[in-house]
């Protein structure tokens, strides 16, 4: 190849990033990229000037030749490997798959083609799979369904054809409802509400119910459930097997068969032999979290991994009771050691089941130690805990006392402005006379201020909705602080009552920030603004700012009445108003406010304050934001 074939090849190669291979018309390589020879694994100096066929499986050598062949005098683009399967042979022998797309042209009337090579192992091998899992839910015998957990009413999102078939309803008459709808009128079955109890704490449970087909047929049914939890714990699912107890024997044996469908869930599931106790096989999950290869536990039982039971009391207690009948399931907390020697709590699920007659046993395993972790918190804060109904009812409670007062005060404060309104509109009707003016003007002035108000109030609600929304665009420039001080000061300054003083904080012209100016100022304008208004006249207002170690601190320091010790908790509650300052006006929505943009600057806002002695906001936030 002369010098010039080899610079342009060179430029071609350099601007494709996928597997390149430049042969002649005879087939013979003439250049190969980096991406080729990671693909196929030839060097380029041993591969280069060699026949094609070498990349080719033997079997396809003959057909490929005349493709080849046929490609050339056509001289178009052509993509291959959309209707026809195309492999190619790497140096080690393995044969993969591929797609071709080949690009002929040529150089100094010499016609070459390039071959843009894909290796789609990994997707065969992924669509595969997928086409397994499928074909297996679909062959099952048993009655599959899948819910959705975190939808409203835990609604079927899949039902394989041997539920359709048990049932006689179509999937689309399945799909989108709660199971309840196959027991018909017949709902206060005591197993009903084990059932439940069991979704409502996201346990597995397996219950027995009386079912109703589409005709009206009365069937006993089995139904065994179990949640299915995401990487952070969250339930995201519900699996459902259903088997009809008139072939119990048979249901029982293809619900083994139905162990792959368990293989992606997040819990451990080890199923092991019912007489030596030797582990037959585990999920994902398991193999993940515990740390040992499936090889390894295969060689183990479960007194390998538990560290507090010995195989004594794991027969007599666990074991023996499913093995004699006496209990269909056994559940129990204990701790699980991993590979590593780390450990870390467990709830156990274990039932007895059969493979090809043989007794196993299935254990689905939750891994607790959030749980767990959660509850010693609570223990510590809490010296006596009250039951879990309990603590769910004080806050259903909490909440409802909330919206009432939410609903009282919103009535009240749109109420109170509207009813001004509408006096000084009565009024001016009646002030006709050309000397009536001022009185005019009084009433002008009424209904500006109390419009106003209303606008601060609307366009408060419309700043929650766009932080819940997520759609504030906070803008980031330099400024001096002062500029800020000075408007917030001056606004203030406005709204004070006699006597009333605002003490400007000292050596601050020097001072700069990169942040949010206009947000800034609104959450400043805000706490003053409070200050004045829950002080009483005669009284000073302080403001104290420091710079230090890459943060602002503000404070603003009030004399005024202050906040009742019992409210401080929920003082950033949206909604939420201390019980001294209900007659006033007010929505309890600033701070809320005040709140989620100081965290959403990186910073935080604290309150102390003591009923009628005064109240300290402090606000501290970054001096220069982080993009």
């Amino acid at each position: 190849m002369i010098g010039q074939d080899q610079e342009i090849f060179n430029i071609l190669l350099e601007t494709v990033s996928e597997a390149v291979v430049i042969v002649d018309e005879n087939q013979n390589i003439m250049e190969i990229n980096g991406v080729a020879e990671t693909v196929f694994g030839y060097n380029k100096l041993d591969i280069k000037n060699k026949h094609l066929d070498i990349l080719i499986p033997s079997n396809y050598h003959k057909k490929h030749d005349k493709h080849v062949k046929e490609f050339i005098e056509l001289n178009t683009q052509r993509r291959m490997a959309k209707t026809t399967e195309v492999y190619g042979l790497t140096k080690s022998g393995e044969i993969i798959p591929v797609e071709i797309e080949l690009n002929p042209f040529k150089i100094y009337d010499k016609t070459y083609v390039m071959a843009l090579i894909k290796d789609i192992s990994k997707q065969k091998k992924s669509e595969y799979d997928f086409m397994l899992r499928s074909k297996a839910l679909e062959s099952a015998s048993n009655g599959i369904l899948i819910t959705d957990a975190q939808k409203p009413d835990n609604p079927i999102v899949y039902c394989n054809k041997a539920f359709t078939e048990l049932t006689g309803y179509s999937r689309e008459e399945v799909l989108n409802k709660n199971c309840r709808f196959l027991q018909g009128k017949d709902k206060e079955q005591e197993a009903l509400y084990k059932l439940r109890n069991a979704i409502k704490i996201g346990e597995s449970c397996l219950v027995t119910l009386r079912n109703y087909k589409k005709d009206g047929t009365l069937f006993w049914n089995d139904l065994y459930i179990t949640p299915i939890t995401n990487r952070r714990g969250i339930i995201t699912n519900f699996i459902g097997i259903q088997n009809d107890v008139t072939e119990r024997v048979r249901a029982e044996e293809e619900r083994n068969h139905l162990a792959t469908i368990f293989n992606e869930s997040l819990n451990e599931i080890y199923v092991f032999d019912a007489h030596d106790l030797k582990f037959i096989s585990v999920n994902r999950g398991a193999i993940e979290n515990i740390g040992y290869s499936l090889e390894e536990l295969k060689t183990m039982s479960p007194l390998d991994i538990k560290i507090n039971i010995d195989k004594k009391v794991l027969r007599a207690k666990y074991i023996q009771p499913l093995l004699n009948k006496e209990k269909e399931k056994v559940e129990f907390e204990t701790i699980h050691k991993r590979k590593d020697g780390t450990t870390y709590p467990v709830n156990v699920h274990l039932q007895l089941s059969y493979l090809k007659e043989k007794p196993v046993f299935m254990a689905i395993i939750a891994d607790i130690t959030e749980q767990k972790d959660y509850l010693n918190r609570l223990e510590k804060k809490v010296k006596e805990r009250t039951e879990q109904l309990q603590i769910a009812l004080s806050k259903e409670k909490e909440l409802n006392d909330l919206k009432t007062k939410f609903l009282s005060l919103v009535s009240h404060e749109f109420k109170t402005p509207l009813s001004g309104i509408s006096t000084s509109v009565m009024l001016l009707e009646k002030y006709k006379q050309e000397q009536e003016q001022d009185k005019r003007n009084k009433h002008l002035s009424i209904i500006k201020d109390k419009v106003h108000y209303l606008n601060n109030i609307l366009n408060d609600f419309l700043s929650i909705e766009r932080l819940e929304a997520g759609t504030v665009n906070y803008k980031f420039s330099h400024f001096n602080l002062s500029k800020v001080i000075n408007e917030v000061v001056y606004n203030a300054n406005m709204l004070l009552k006699e006597g009333q003083r605002i003490n400007y904080p000292d050596n601050i012209d020097e001072m700069t920030m990169y942040q949010d100016e206009r947000i800034l100022e609104l959450v400043l304008t805000n706490i003053v603004q409070n200050a004045v208004k829950y002080s009483n006249e005669n009284s000073e207002i302080d403001i104290k700012i420091t710079q230090v170690n890459g943060f602002t601190q503000i404070e603003v320091k009030d004399q005024g009445i202050g906040i009742p010790k019992k409210d401080l908790e929920n003082i950033f509650t949206r909604y939420f108003r201390a019980e001294n300052v209900l007659n006033m006006q007010g929505t309890g929505i600033g701070l809320n406010i005040a709140k989620t943009h100081t965290e959403n600057l990186g910073g935080n806002i604290s309150l102390t304050s003591k009923e009628n002695k005064g109240t300290t906001v402090t606000l501290q936030i970054p001096t220069a934001h982080d993009n």
